[in-house]
């Protein structure tokens, strides 16, 4: 290890949804955008089918979550910003305590072990900041919106292909930020935080969806599973 290298800061990287935050910022968003007037109440017949299928097991939650995705991105076109940063505000001061008890716990226990903590997610950055910021976090990572010279929303995404591999994000995460992957700790709960887990030392997949659990056995990462007031922890080495 060089000089330079022993100054670097550990981190930590987290995905929010369903890892941190016992839903999904983007659903809850696009409720509250329905809530104050702002989305006309029908759009919820078009992800009401893929909810219903996905509660019911007969569906995955990868078909509805991109539902909203789709109703969000057709709605927001014209929305002034500041009214997605009012809802933002509002889905946060309503939900912010709706978190997993292990998740937390791990977060102080790196603050306070000094790691800089690092949120990816693909819910738009503005609600994650609110929701991040009264967590700890020291960066966010997630979905920016573009919009117009008025300030109104115009549906675009910027740099959408850069945010959908987690681990670019890492990389350039570090980088500018004087991190160091030694000792570096990941948590994510699907299959889209694999590229993620594996440029970590410590992978922990937390109520992992099948696709990341399979993963995991064979890797022999870590896997907790939190149901209820029960946590378990899970070494898959130790079951394979």
């Amino acid at each position: 290890m060089t000089e330079s290298t022993k100054t670097l800061r550990k981190v930590a990287i987290f995905d929010i949804d369903g890892t941190i935050f016992r839903s999904s910022l983007l659903i809850e968003l696009v409720e509250m955008l329905i809530e104050l007037g702002l989305f006309p109440l029908s759009v919820r017949q078009d992800y009401e089918d893929e909810k219903v299928e996905w509660l019911e097991r007969k569906g995955d939650y990868e078909s509805y979550i991109m539902a909203v995705v789709k109703v969000f991105v057709q709605n927001i076109k014209g929305m002034p910003y500041t009214e997605l940063q009012r809802a933002s505000e509002l889905v946060v001061a309503r939900y912010r305590h709706r978190t997993y008890k292990y998740t937390e716990e791990l977060i102080k226990e790196l603050k306070k072990d000094g790691y800089f903590l690092l949120a990816i997610s693909q819910s738009p950055k503005t609600t994650l900041d609110f929701f991040c910021n009264d967590v700890g976090f020291d960066k966010t990572y997630g979905r920016i919106y573009e919009t117009d010279e008025q300030g109104l929303l115009t549906g675009n995404i910027v740099d959408e292909p850069v945010i959908a591999l987690k681990a670019n994000i890492v990389r350039r995460a570090c980088e500018k930020e004087g991190l160091t992957l030694e000792g570096s700790v990941g948590v994510g709960d699907t299959e889209g935080d694999i590229s993620m887990l594996e440029i970590v030392e410590r992978p922990i997949c937390f109520n992992p969806n099948k696709k990341l659990y399979d993963h995991a056995m064979k890797e022999g990462w870590e896997a907790v599973i939190e149901r209820k007031d029960v946590i378990h922890k899970l070494n898959t080495k130790e079951t394979n």
